[in-house]
């Protein structure tokens, strides 16, 4: 008997799904490569099963607890927690499937969702559940994916913490089950919604979710050479409500395929990133200097016109103020919520501060947290009832502040009318949008039992819904995406933001380790990053000005250190560098980018290719060889993606070097504790 199959095509690869032999459920047949669907589905097996059903060895697209009832499921719905669907059709249209079930006794459709992003190597999977009674949804995943391996299943994925997040961590699973996840209610700063999976050959399969709360992604290493990855959006109440007609749309997975390995699959992110961007990709990002290093919270409007000036000279093009610039805001325990800047830091009113900061030639922008708020604040005061808590439970202080209900349409009305009226009244062009604090007693009063409510998602709409509302009514202002650094960055975010922010960590080494990760998975267009003093945390050897140029380069360029601090002779490094940036910078973030070596490499960098033009952002990270006083040679970066044939010119010396010398030998550096970076154009002749 022949069983239906469909293919979803992109321009490198192939996704085939197919009706199972074995039961009432969608199964992976081929991913790869364009071709790889024709001949034997690598995932066919033996068909016998002891102790277990067949629908738990089956590579599933999508199972419920009940048909698959021991390894695994996406779905848990019912009181019974068991669902047993039907195939109930399919509909296909160019670049799009959806594949319908239904269990008719508990009254749930389920619709399992693809889509190719055009342009990409991308494929989207969701679920959407139409139920026509009351039901309960205890598990809700947005989709699952089968990869055949041959032996342990390599997984990679980006771990950390506060201050080093996106570290590239790998981990071999033979057997049993991997998550990370976060309940924090954003992805949080401990692991990225992000895993790729390799076994002994260079392909590698990519999954990222598309969510800005709580989420896990799951890998199961299962018997017979699978693993198999389950990733969804987790209830905070720990169960989901649907009314009868109620319909509900799972957060969105992204599926990428490479066969050019972890390099190969960070550049299909990058060019999927570059899509989300739009129209707006092609927004020049502006040099910044942010003030927050250099002043803290002492912020007023002669110190801050100080270092505007001083930003200017060497090159910038736009001037931030972080926090403190408004009314309350001495220090971290007061301010929030009321956002009027401060008269007495402002004596000539905020508005002729910012014309004064144009005048310089400079583009003005603001920090804000508008999900935050401080106790001693007005705002609290006249509407306690919008921050989460518990009826007859203590609020927990986290940074001195609590948090906004973003659930609540009053709320995100209150957010949305003091964006407008700081973008309307004052010259703004640039918002930071930070968080920093997640949510402990998450509770909405009045609300009724904590599962009747979704206050996850509630929130998670509430913030998208705003930030639709910045990119509609404000289109040219530049939005920064912040969480302490790098605690909400995802796709769904990255569509509606222009910058991100990594980390809080600025320290060269330690940054560069942070880099490193954060590109595998996104790219360079959204990686904002500064040049400051700051010493290292995890890694303080010291490193030159032009390391942290050069570092600060690979992304978005930003400067953050007290330039009223440095010598006129580092002043006018910064402003060189700073030029030399400019010339480069659409080849940063519109080019191809690869990553050359490991931090842990004596050199490091990245390599981007748009048209003619190769940059090469090189970097010194170990030991020296002694030389000159001792034999030794330039330390050699090779270099990638070239055409062995044809003949590249360095720009800056004029030599000239071969394509199958720069991929064979590499670009020499001869390092020196005074040269530990450079950047490196080569023109195709």
């Amino acid at each position: 008997m022949t069983y239906p199959r469909w293919t979803l095509r992109t321009a490198n690869s192939s996704y085939t799904v197919r009706l199972s032999p074995d039961g009432p459920w969608a199964e992976l047949d081929a991913w790869g490569p364009p071709g790889v669907e024709d001949g034997p589905s690598a995932l066919d097996w033996s068909h016998r099963t002891h102790f277990i059903t067949p629908a738990d060895a089956a590579p599933a697209e999508y199972l419920p607890y009940g048909l698959r009832p021991f390894t695994g499921s996406e779905l848990v719905a019912g009181e019974g927690r068991g669902v047993w669907w039907e195939f109930a059709g399919a509909e296909e249209t160019e670049g799009a499937l959806r594949l319908a079930f239904v269990d008719e006794l508990i009254g749930l459709r389920t619709v399992l969702c693809y889509e190719t992003v055009p342009g990409t190597d991308v494929i989207l999977r969701w679920a959407e559940f139409t139920a026509t009674t009351e039901l309960r949804l205890e598990r809700l995943d947005s989709a699952a994916i089968t990869v055949p391996v041959r032996g342990a299943a390599r997984l990679t994925y980006l771990s950390g913490q506060w201050s080093q997040e996106f570290q590239h961590t790998r981990l071999d699973l033979t057997r049993g089950t991997f998550t990370i996840g976060s309940m924090q209610g954003a992805p949080g700063h401990a692991y990225a919604p992000w895993l790729a999976v390799q076994d002994d050959e260079e392909a590698a399969y990519g999954v990222a979710l598309e969510w800005p709360g709580n989420w896990h992604i799951t890998a199961e290493a299962e018997p017979g050479g699978t693993v198999r990855i389950r990733a969804g959006r987790v209830p905070h109440e720990g169960a989901v409500r649907m009314a009868p007609g109620e319909t509900l749309v799972t957060p969105r997975l992204a599926c990428a395929f490479s066969p050019d390995g972890l390099d190969g699959l960070s550049r299909v992110w990058h060019r999927y990133e570059r899509r989300l961007a739009g129209d707006r990709l092609h927004r020049p990002r502006k040099v910044l200097y942010n003030s927050w290093e250099a002043t803290g919270f002492d912020v007023d409007a002669a110190g801050q016109l100080e270092l505007a000036k001083a930003a200017a000279d060497i090159g910038a093009e736009l001037f931030v103020v972080d926090d403190g610039w408004f009314t309350g805001r001495a220090d971290d325990t007061g301010g929030l919520g009321d956002w009027y800047p401060d008269p007495e830091a402002f004596p000539q009113g905020f508005d002729r501060f910012v014309a004064d900061v144009r005048a310089l030639g400079l583009d003005f922008g603001l920090w804000v947290e508008p999900e935050a708020v401080s106790p001693g604040s007005r705002l609290y005061a006249e509407h306690p009832e919008w921050v989460y808590r518990i009826d007859g439970r203590p609020t927990r202080l986290v940074r001195n502040q609590l948090l906004l209900d973003l659930g609540r349409t009053d709320v995100q009305d209150f957010v949305i009318g003091t964006l407008d009226r700081l973008l309307g009244d004052y010259g703004i062009g640039y918002l930071k949008w930070d968080m920093n604090r997640p949510p402990t007693e998450r509770g909405r009063p009045g609300a009724g039992p904590a599962d009747l409510v979704d206050l996850d998602a509630e929130h998670v709409a509430g913030y998208l819904r705003v930030l639709d509302h910045l990119r509609a009514a404000h289109p040219d202002v530049t939005v920064e995406g912040c969480a302490g650094g790098g605690g909400r960055i995802e796709h769904a975010t990255l569509a509606r933001t222009d910058v991100v922010w990594p980390s809080d960590n600025t320290a060269p080494l330690d940054r560069l380790r942070i880099q490193y990760g954060f590109l595998h998975a996104h790219a360079p267009h959204v990686m904002s990053s500064w040049v400051t003093d700051a010493p290292g945390i995890f890694d303080p050897r010291p490193r030159s000005l032009a390391f942290r140029f050069v570092n600060a380069m690979c992304g978005v360029l930003g400067i953050g250190a007290d330039l009223r601090a440095w010598t006129s002779e580092q002043r006018s490094e910064a402003a060189r560098w700073i030029a030399r940036y400019k010339e480069v910078r659409d080849v940063v973030h519109h080019g191809e980018a690869r990553l050359l070596g490991t931090p842990d490499d004596p050199t490091c960098g990245v390599q981007y290719d748009a048209g003619d033009r190769t940059v090469v952002a090189a970097l010194s990270t170990g030991r020296l060889d002694g030389a000159p006083l001792l034999p030794g040679r330039p330390a050699r970066l090779r270099l990638r993606g070239l055409d062995p044939a044809a003949r590249y010119r360095d720009a800056a010396t004029g030599t000239s070097y071969g394509g199958a010398h720069l991929l064979h030998h590499g670009l020499p550096f001869a390092w020196s504790a005074e040269h530990d970076a450079d950047l490196v154009v080569l023109r195709r002749l």
